[in-house]
């Protein structure tokens, strides 16, 4: 089509002289049918006048009043962008689906007598057990029940180094093995992992429209009807001022093109898309362009404290047992807390372990939210938990030995039978790595307020706060998980705020927010479920890297429809009052159209980074590795991601 619109260029200078019918037949049938079979669907299924429905009278316009050559080179053009939008828009949503290619076709499934065979992974079950040698990437989520080695996480969580995994460590679907034979029994399917999860998320979140959308959406229907109906005033405007009408109709299609809203109607969601493919690719999830837009809007950032400012891997540092019998103590305590999955039970239940000290046998026990864990040891109740818990079970924990471990900073469990303390222990979590840079990066990039809620002592709440740099008004302790949900709600009355949790404990608060953000979500669908954003790593780094990718896109959303509406009143006023050429018309209009496409597409280049330093290629092997893979291989099986 592009050919046969230069072969009508004027030989001899005269337009009619060189043109040949056939060549413009050609012309116009490649490239005027498919538009104007789109507009005549789109207004016969949906009764709505389109962009294409413009260009194709336009184009006929032209064809009327004398001037083939323009209506040819609308279309070629028209054509043009509307394939560049397509193949730039379709980059962006390549780059989550090119997560399936990484995925592996096949298994080596262990057998009850030990044989191996190789199997589709398609077909692996639940409980089924597979063989990883080094190199080999994972074919299901599973968990590691023999052997040690390091894992590539790039294409889940984005953490460009590798991750060292131990049995009972949890591995997803499409990670690599670096080194080390691992066996890993298989706990969801294919159908069920995490990156299917993650592909449906962000497809969803791809289909759903932010406000900003609608909102162009809404504009280009309703703006289109208007141009329409301007033309046909234009042309009776022209025509009554003594044009005749070949050139009142050639000006009246000039300002069709002209006004043609179609770099504003794509300009929102060429940004929107690109933004959420790079968060997509740096282990950041939204909900939709909403989430995006929203997020951008935040300015303050509350955070539940364990698990997600701090790491959640407690350690008990003290043990007070008053009858002075700890094995008997801990002994009770590791029995009760079996049954609890909080942060502070794992740490008491890996005292006893690091102890060699058996569990006690507890039952019917049962949680007090955020109180502690109440059950039955023989015929009597026992129970462990904070003051509040003690408390309700009207026990005193004045005790000389105790009363220096409420003065403690750290965490104090106590035990207790019925209305007796038998002891306590204390627990200390320590602040994540990356914790204290992400909340600088969040301050350095004009967020107002930063609050940090947990349902520990003040003391605990204090110390962790001063190591993150928090202000004492900053620190919020003592806190249940109606009190965040109070506190957030009161915080939205000063502006946007977005929660930060781990998507289980905090979900009413997750909810409430403006924008709810959940913490190391690649394995937790409650997580995924309750949030509007999912950080899939447990780097804090990329907290404050999404907030920026938000502000970026919401920046290059505004430059978009400043651009494009310039440009549109630009070309208006050149041909009302100018006689703008209608070749120059069509320049501008699908000039700009790619304009705002490209520049939407910059956001595909602003990745997710890691503690504000460039994500760095994913080809490093630990030196721990004792069977190392070679450079070449490992390229050869994990391509580089873009960006």
């Amino acid at each position: 089509m592009v050919l046969a619109t230069l072969a009508l260029w004027p030989l001899d200078g005269s337009l009619a002289a060189s043109a040949s019918v056939t060549g413009l037949s050609l012309v116009y049938l490649a490239g005027g049918l498919p538009v104007g079979w789109r507009a005549a669907v789109t207004l016969w299924q949906e009764r709505v006048l389109d962009i294409d429905l413009l260009m194709v009278v336009a184009a006929v316009a032209a064809a009327v009043v004398g001037a083939p050559f323009e209506g040819a080179v609308l279309l070629t053009l028209f054509s043009i962008s509307t394939t560049l939008e397509e193949r730039a828009l379709g980059r962006a949503r390549r780059a989550i689906e090119a997560l399936m290619e990484l995925r592996p076709e096949t298994a080596l499934r262990k057998a009850p007598d030990g044989s191996v065979t190789e199997v589709a992974a398609v077909d692996l079950g639940v409980g089924d057990v597979v063989v990883l040698r080094p190199g080999a990437r994972v074919p299901a989520d599973g968990l590691i029940v023999s052997g040690r080695g390091s894992l590539d996480e790039a294409n889940i969580t984005g953490e460009s180094m590798p991750v060292a995994r131990e049995p009972g460590a949890q591995v997803f679907e499409a990670t690599v093995n670096l080194d080390g034979v691992l066996e890993v029994a298989v706990t969801k399917t294919v159908e069920e992992s995490t990156i299917a999860r993650m592909i449906a998320l962000v497809t969803e979140a791809q289909a759903a429209r932010a406000p900003s959308e609608r909102f162009s959406a809404w504009f280009g229907q309703r703006y289109t009807v208007a141009v329409m109906a301007g033309a046909v005033l234009a042309f009776a405007a022209f025509y009554w001022l003594g044009r005749d009408w070949e050139e009142a109709l050639y000006r009246s299609a000039t300002l069709l093109v002209a006004a043609s809203p179609c770099a504003i109607v794509i300009s929102v969601p060429a940004a929107i898309l690109s933004a959420l493919s790079a968060a997509a690719r740096g282990g950041v999830l939204f909900k939709g362009g909403g989430a995006l837009e929203t997020l951008a809007a935040v300015d303050t950032f509350a955070f539940d404290k364990t698990g997600t400012l701090t790491t959640g891997k407690a350690t008990v540092t003290a043990v007070v047992a008053l009858d002075g019998d700890e094995q008997g103590f801990l002994s009770l305590l590791a029995g009760l807390e079996a049954h609890s999955e909080h942060h502070s039970a794992a740490a008491i239940r890996q005292e006893a372990e690091d102890r060699d000290i058996e569990p006690s046998i507890v039952v019917n026990v049962a949680a007090r939210p955020s109180a502690g864990i109440v059950g039955e040891w023989g015929d009597e109740q026992v129970w462990a938990g904070n003051p509040r818990l003690a408390a309700q079970m009207k026990a005193a924990i004045d005790h000389p030995a105790l009363k220096s471990l409420a003065a403690d900073t750290q965490t104090v469990i106590y035990l207790g039978r019925g209305a007796q303390v038998l002891g306590a222990v204390t627990i200390a979590d320590q602040i994540r790595p990356t914790s204290v840079r992400a909340l600088a990066a969040l301050r350095q990039s004009g967020v107002a307020t930063i609050v940090m809620m947990t349902g520990d002592r003040l003391p605990v709440a204090q110390r962790i706060g001063a190591e993150l740099g928090l202000k004492p008004t900053e620190i919020h302790a003592d806190m249940l998980p109606e009190d965040k949900v109070r506190m957030v709600s009161e915080l939205t009355a000063d502006g946007k705020i977005a929660f930060v949790g781990d998507g289980v404990n905090d979900a009413a608060a997750l909810a409430r927010a403006d924008v709810g953000i959940a913490m190391g979500a690649a394995g937790s669908d409650v997580a995924l479920q309750a949030a509007d954003v999912a950080l899939l790593s447990e780097d804090m780094g990329r907290l404050a890297d999404a907030h920026r990718l938000a502000r970026h896109a919401a920046t290059i959303i505004r430059q978009n429809l400043v651009f494009a509406m310039g440009a549109m009143a630009i070309l208006v006023t050149g041909g009302l009052f100018f006689e703008l050429p209608l070749p120059l018309a069509v320049i501008g209009h699908e000039g700009g159209t790619v304009l705002v496409v490209l520049n939407g597409l910059r956001l595909l280049r602003d990745p997710i980074r890691r503690d504000g330093t460039k994500t760095a290629p994913n080809t490093s092997v630990p030196a721990s590795s004792s069977q190392p893979i070679p450079r070449e291989a490992y390229r050869r099986k994990v391509p580089r991601r873009a960006g």
